[in-house]
């Protein structure tokens, strides 16, 4: 009892000597920041009683001030208004959303050397060989609809050749059954540069959707292979009074632009639209074997990889997976 009672004593003396020491420490920090703080605000008073007290100086100090905040703010107005001038001139219109043209003409120099060494290499002829093999690469169409799609990328190619005027398109059906694919092959196919903006863009514009509408085909002239311009969401634009607009600068028919309109309503289009369309592509929803296809398509690509699905899993178990999944999807 008598060690017991002299440990708990001694374990009471320590906590008493540990806290005294550590109250000692705080004491001291806080005597240190507040003498700190003290002389931070001395030196302060002291600067600005030499302030109010010499003119000169007082002077000097809020010109000084005033001319930073001057040059910051006219630096960063500058750089914006010289930035939007730049981009208006040599950039990419604000309407288009998707491009295969440079946003700058010094833009992509270094991706386009890096992209004709790799030509040469055998992945790249494995590509090419691959594309060969389907011409509309991946895009899975009813056989009727990828042979006249086919054609039309050919009669675009010829006419681009010819230097003839080019015909607009009309592209309908539900969302997702390949129109903007389409129109993306048709323009790689036909040796043109590509653009794709949205009708849902333009009436929220007001009375600046024209001018945008004027930059778009301005910007379109600096192509030197010609441009399709894919519009989606036609029946919002043709809506507003930008069509006349585009009717005006493409005319009847463009040797510049390609004008390929998308829509889910076809039956919203005024005719005065319609009668500047020379060919309507319609595109339905997949059939069984278009949905077939796609879902072999997907387990290839994504799940087994490209080039070694036989490798993996073997041509029968790949397609029986497919099928099941296909009777799942039905």
């Amino acid at each position: 009892m008598a060690e017991a009672e002299g440990r708990a004593h001694e374990a009471k003396l320590t906590e008493d000597h540990n806290r005294r020491m550590l109250l000692e420490r705080i004491n001291g920090e806080r005597d240190k920041w507040l003498a700190a703080i003290n002389t931070t605000f001395s030196h302060i008073e002291g600067g600005v009683r030499i302030l109010l007290t010499d003119r000169s100086k007082l002077v000097m100090t809020v010109g000084g001030a005033t001319a930073l905040a001057a040059g910051v703010y006219t630096t960063r107005e500058g750089a914006r208004v010289m930035w939007g001038y730049v981009n208006r001139i040599l950039g990419q219109p604000s309407l288009i959303r998707e491009s295969s043209m440079a946003k700058f003409p010094w833009s992509g120099v270094g991706s386009r050397a890096a992209s004709k060494l790799f030509n040469y290499s055998t992945a790249a002829g494995a590509v090419a060989s691959a594309q060969r093999k389907s011409p509309l690469g991946d895009i899975v169409l009813h056989p009727s609809l990828q042979k006249r799609i086919e054609h039309l990328a050919r009669a675009t190619s010829n006419t681009k050749t010819h230097q003839a005027p080019f015909r607009n398109m009309l592209f309908y059906g539900p969302p997702g059954t390949g129109k903007t694919m389409v129109a993306r092959e048709i323009a790689r196919k036909s040796g043109l540069d590509y653009a794709m903006m949205t009708g849902g863009d333009v009436a929220p514009l007001g009375p600046q959707a024209v001018t945008k509408i004027h930059e778009i085909f301005d910007w379109a002239k600096k192509s030197k292979k010609g441009l399709l311009l894919f519009i989606d969401e036609a029946d919002a634009f043709c809506a507003t009074k930008c069509f006349e607009c585009v009717a005006l600068r493409t005319g009847d028919q463009s040797r510049d632009v390609v004008l390929v309109l998308a829509t889910n309503r076809p039956g919203d289009l005024d005719s005065a639209v319609t009668d500047r369309i020379d060919e309507v592509i319609e595109f339905p929803l997949p059939q069984e074997d278009e949905r077939y296809k796609l879902l072999k398509l997907y387990l290839t690509k994504y799940l087994c990889g490209e080039g070694d699905g036989e490798s993996k899993w073997g041509r029968s178990r790949q397609e029986e997976i497919t099928k099941d999944n296909h009777k799942r999807y039905l």
